[in-house]
């Protein structure tokens, strides 16, 4: 049995050395052994964080093409022809990793990272969210417009790789076998007539290397005892790049290049209701990158483009209600915690849908609309009573204010 100082009756925990009067509880094993509350739980930890770190991308499970594509469609409604071409590229990249390496053979396996371009709200965050919980991959999303080159005031494109550590809790093995999400790259763009470009052009410039697949020392935040940040050594050559952005101007440079050659008498003319966004976009070519900004090394490290459509009235409608994370469905969730139905009439989702076109938002701005709309309901539900009935009509969405609550008993 182990003594602690000179009493006899002090027992301590045989993996920290506290004594029982420091913790709260002492657990004896066979021969003497104990272990404390403390330990036990750091035990814990460790083995929750060993479960979580058991990722597929080294093993013989990891999804197909059509697995990865119909958990998709759990979570994203439409951009059908997007989650094909990103199921099928995130499966090979993976499967490149996972692949046993021969030195014998001859012909070596590059990485292709993804360029998605689609309007704002179509869902391009979205899916690189579903992909990494997919896959069980830590993934880091950093915005564009937050870099600089280095030396400038701003965030350096080390710190996208500190954000996918950060991700993977520290697990660095993890880390550079995950997923980096950034958004707004359209933001990034070359400006015309800028001599320093720091945060267009220099970033893209910055971006290169990581992009291919190098060795970069991602400083690592200290505390004040010690003055310099420790470096820590990545490497990206595994780690899965997804940029996204809008690229509002793209469809213009795509359709002058597509009508040059259609000019004439016998041209057809089309008028401005006859042109289709989403049609233009999935023309893109690498030379209609480069005029709204990219340059060609940047854009030969994105050769997967994966277009999205944008969403129309019935997909924000189908956004509304269908996916496993559907806003309707967490509302009427939280209306049951309180013994109560929420129920939605089929001309206010309509309405809503209309709203967020509107407001030219996509589905990001279904859940300010809806907060508006649950806002006094959500305070007044709960001290209406038990067994309680709200319904949303065309009428509580049309007002500008929030609506009345309609509640009527259960019978």
């Amino acid at each position: 049995m182990l003594k602690f100082g000179s009493n006899p009756n002090v027992y301590k925990c045989s993996f920290c050395g506290k004594p029982d009067s420091q913790v709260e509880r002492l657990v004896a094993g066979p021969g003497g052994v104990y272990i404390c509350d403390g330990c036990i739980k750091l035990c814990t930890e460790i083995l929750d964080n060993d479960d979580k770190g058991e990722d597929l991308i080294n093993s013989e499970n990891l999804p197909k093409p059509k697995t990865i594509c119909s958990v998709l469609d759990q979570y994203v409604i439409g951009q059908a022809e997007a989650k094909k071409t990103l199921s099928v590229a995130v499966y090979n990249h993976y499967k490149r990793i996972g692949h046993p390496k021969n030195k014998k053979e001859d012909v070596e396996l590059q990485k292709s990272n993804i360029l998605m371009i689609g309007p704002t709200g179509s869902g391009k965050t979205l899916l690189a969210q579903t992909l990494a919980k997919i896959l069980n991959v830590p993934l880091a999303i950093v915005d564009a417009n937050s870099l600089t080159e280095a030396g400038y005031v701003g965030e350096d494109v080390e710190d996208v790789l500190l954000a996918l550590i950060q991700s993977a809790n520290g697990d660095l093995a993890r880390a550079e076998r995950g997923i980096v999400y950034i958004d707004e790259i359209d933001k990034i763009s070359r400006k015309a007539g800028v001599t320093r470009d720091i945060s267009g052009e220099g970033v893209q410039q910055a971006l290169l290397k990581i992009l291919e697949g190098t060795t970069v020392n991602v400083p690592m935040p200290g505390n004040h005892h010690q003055p310099m940040p420790a470096m820590v050594s990545f490497n990206t050559k595994d780690v899965l790049f997804i940029c996204g952005g809008a690229f509002n101007d793209l469809d213009k440079i795509i359709e002058k290049r597509i009508s040059g050659s259609k000019l004439g008498f016998g041209a057809k003319v089309s008028s401005k209701e006859d042109k289709n966004v989403s049609k233009l976009l999935r023309e893109v070519m690498p030379d209609d990158l480069l005029n709204v900004g990219l340059i060609p090394e940047f854009v030969g490290r994105l050769p997967i483009i994966v277009t999205l459509d944008e969403l129309d009235e019935d997909a924000l409608v189908e956004i509304l209600t269908k996916p496993k994370n559907a806003l309707v469905k967490q509302y009427k969730k939280l209306m049951r915690m309180d013994d109560s139905n929420l129920v939605f009439e089929d001309e206010a989702l309509r309405l809503i849908a209309r709203e967020a076109i509107q407001r030219n938002t996509g589905a990001r701005g279904l859940r300010s609309i809806l907060e508006r709309i649950m806002r006094n309901v959500m305070f007044e539900i709960p001290s209406v009573g038990d067994s309680t009935v709200c319904t949303i009509t065309k009428e509580d969405v049309l007002m500008n204010k929030e609506p009345a609550v309609k509640v009527r008993n259960r019978k």
